[in-house]
């Protein structure tokens, strides 16, 4: 077992999700309000686990077929990880904060909520670039074995994620309140986005070579 394929997708799979957004902020009010929260969580793990699935099978196998198409994916992976670490590093000059209240929590029906969450899943641009192209490009650098232990890694990140905000929104609301918090969260992830795309820059032009 490649642990080092299942570490980076945890890695990666993290520090794209871990953001201040429409999704995180719905979980985030849906723990608080106590309503339907297990239900939300595995919707949105989901949507995540599919579309990474996606990414790191489909498009993997994909990209692996032809060395051009391939180094030109991870060249442009490892320039949107730049742009990904650039809005992180402007992020800790200027922090912003995930800030929700129960009170803000709209009481709805299960079918409702369940369409709110694959809304927000689904219809969110940046989840195709993340889960699909730039996860897709850096599992892109595995065998099939190896990509498949990729994307359990990335899926488990979400797992963890999601199923920890929504569970554990009474006491990481005030934690996630703070813009000192999402300035070392964003700091972590601008630093962690330059090493993989170093990486990515790395394989480029090395190891696309020899495939």
């Amino acid at each position: 077992m490649n642990l080092m394929a299942i570490l980076e997708g945890l890695t990666l799979g993290s520090a794209l999700i871990v953001a201040i957004g429409a999704q995180n902020a719905f979980v985030l009010r849906q723990g608080l309000a106590r309503q339907h929260v297990f239900v939300v969580c595995t919707v949105c793990l989901a949507g995540d686990a599919l579309l990474i699935t996606l990414g790191a099978g489909g498009l993997g196998t994909i990209l692996r077929a032809d060395v051009l198409i391939l180094r030109f994916t991870a060249w442009a992976g490892a320039v949107y990880l730049l742009f990904v670490a650039a809005q992180s590093f402007r992020r800790v000059a200027k922090p912003q904060a995930l800030v929700v209240t129960a009170g803000e929590a709209r009481l709805g029906s299960l079918a409702k909520v369940i369409a709110s969450a694959l809304a927000l899943t689904f219809l969110n641009p940046h989840v195709y670039l993340d889960t699909v192209v730039v996860l897709g490009s850096v599992a892109a650098r595995y065998a099939s074995g190896d990509r498949a232990l990729f994307a359990f890694g990335a899926v488990l990140a979400s797992a963890a994620w999601f199923y920890a905000l929504g569970f554990g929104a009474a006491r990481l609301a005030p934690l996630f309140s703070r813009p000192g918090t999402w300035r070392i969260v964003d700091g972590g992830i601008g630093v962690l986005m330059l090493a993989l795309s170093a990486s990515l820059v790395h394989w480029a032009l090395t190891a696309v070579n020899s495939q």
